[in-house]
């Protein structure tokens, strides 16, 4: 509507203009001068009349968007106008500007609810950004690092040098440990980062949490199923030893003379105390091993020729079962830092564990991958086709001395756990029960 008005205002003003003109320079050769003077003193008014009528409406415009730019909601245009055009304009420009205004209110009271969030959320926010400036730390990132109000990272050199250093080396996607020491006390807090991108800038949004109290959950959690699975072990061990002990004991206070049944049944239950408790002894250096892991001697190793090496082992351990291998080295120059000998014993320790699930089962196959993830970080991967990890068991079989099977000490996949622990890396597992269980080393 508005448009039509100017338009056909301004197509009104250029055909006056044009006729002004033509009478001019018609009356101008019929020598009619004053006639000619008339129509271009006309022809004159009509310009001007345009150009401030054009001027007019471009300054009303750009007043208004000077206003919205300035975030001036108080601005009105008259809608009571002799001109239409100009008050179907002005009753548009209002229209818009109430509509901006709304959008404004409704975006202005969103971001109010998100900071509120950010302000009750129980784990630290901040947004840095690429100089180091911390645009934006939420209450709780304050209280947690004792310091307010943080400007900038290089205000962490007053809270601990390290944590200043950890933060000037953070990048995208990175995940942290650190100990945190004050005159509060001990706080272990977790750092988490990712990037966002915000008007064009690229800044580096971080979580802080401090996991203390999860760590002392965890860590009485772990306590709790260790304890449980040493007394079902010593329990195994020591209940047929006292039982056969009493039965021994009970020949000698009972007879005053021993039969060749009694002695040899006494010989016998000896026996199987000296087994039970040489099984008892072997337990216990299961135990000691696990406490009394060396600190790895890394060096760089070619990831095809380790793992071809452990192929080539547990080939000729397993002869006579049709397991087929499957390598995939990529790149294949990888090179990975670790102590060989220690994750070879990895590497063995999983690969016996789905040679043992294939088992008589038909088409057994275990695939070896090692590659870099979306992550940058290098990885060796074991998958096979077996039966898998029941659901229920899945969150037990890092325990240590926890097992399924009738023979081993059950330290296997916790002492795993734990080379990867010193190598700085993780072991994680995936299982889908008759189609993958896989087993990733990430470094």
């Amino acid at each position: 509507m508005v448009s039509r008005y100017i338009y056909l205002q301004l197509i009104f003003r250029i055909v006056m203009i044009s006729v002004s003109a033509l009478a001019s320079g018609f009356f101008f050769f019929r020598d009619q001068y004053i006639l000619a003077g008339a129509a271009l003193v006309l022809l004159i008014i009509l310009t001007v009349s345009l150009i401030r009528y054009v001027n007019h409406t471009n300054r009303k415009i750009a007043y208004f968007f000077d206003a919205i730019k300035n975030e001036d909601f108080t601005l009105r245009f008259p809608e009571k106008l002799s001109v239409k055009s100009l008050e179907e304009l002005n009753h548009s420009l209002n229209m818009l500007n109430a509509m901006i205004q709304d959008i404004h209110l409704k975006k202005q009271a969103q971001e109010q609810y998100y900071q509120e969030i950010l302000k009750q959320a129980d784990i630290g926010i901040l947004t840095i950004n690429g100089k180091g400036h911390i645009l934006y730390a939420n209450p709780t990132v304050q209280r947690l690092l004792n310091y307010s109000p943080l400007n900038h990272i290089k205000q962490f050199n007053q809270v601990d040098k390290k944590l200043y250093r950890l933060f000037e080396e953070l990048k995208p996607f990175e995940s942290r440990i650190f100990q945190l020491q004050n005159e509060r006390g001990k706080t272990q807090l977790a750092l988490k980062s990712t990037s966002i991108q915000i008007d064009d800038q690229s800044l580096l949004l971080v979580v802080v949490q401090d996991i203390h109290k999860e760590l002392d959950e965890k860590e009485t959690d772990s306590w709790v199923k260790l304890i449980r699975v040493l007394t079902h072990e010593i329990m195994n061990t020591i209940t047929p030893i006292t039982s056969i002990s009493e039965s021994i004991l009970k020949y000698f206070k009972t007879d005053t003379e021993l039969n060749e049944n009694h002695i040899q049944s006494a010989v016998k239950g000896l026996e199987v105390i000296k087994e039970q408790g040489g099984d008892l002894m072997e337990f216990v250096q299961s135990y000691r091993s696990f406490l009394s892991l060396p600190k790895p001697d890394k060096t760089l190793v070619s990831g095809q020729k380790l793992l071809e090496k452990v192929i080539v082992l547990m080939h000729q351990e397993n002869e006579n079962e049709p397991i087929t291998f499957e390598l995939d080295v990529d790149p294949v120059a990888l090179e990975l830092f670790l102590d060989e000998k220690q994750i070879s014993q990895i590497l063995i320790n999983l690969i016996k564990n789905a040679l043992q699930s294939l088992n008589g089962q038909e088409n057994g196959s275990i695939q070896i991958t090692a590659g870099i993830n979306q992550k940058q970080k290098k990885y060796i991967q074991i998958t096979d086709n077996g039966p898998g990890i029941p659901p229920d068991l899945i969150d037990e079989i890092f325990v240590p001395f926890f097992t399924t099977k009738n023979t081993g000490t059950g330290i296997g996949l916790s002492l795993s756990k734990q080379i990867m622990h010193l190598h700085g890396g993780t072991v994680r597992v995936h299982s889908v029960p008759f189609q993958e269980t896989s087993f990733v080393l990430v470094f």
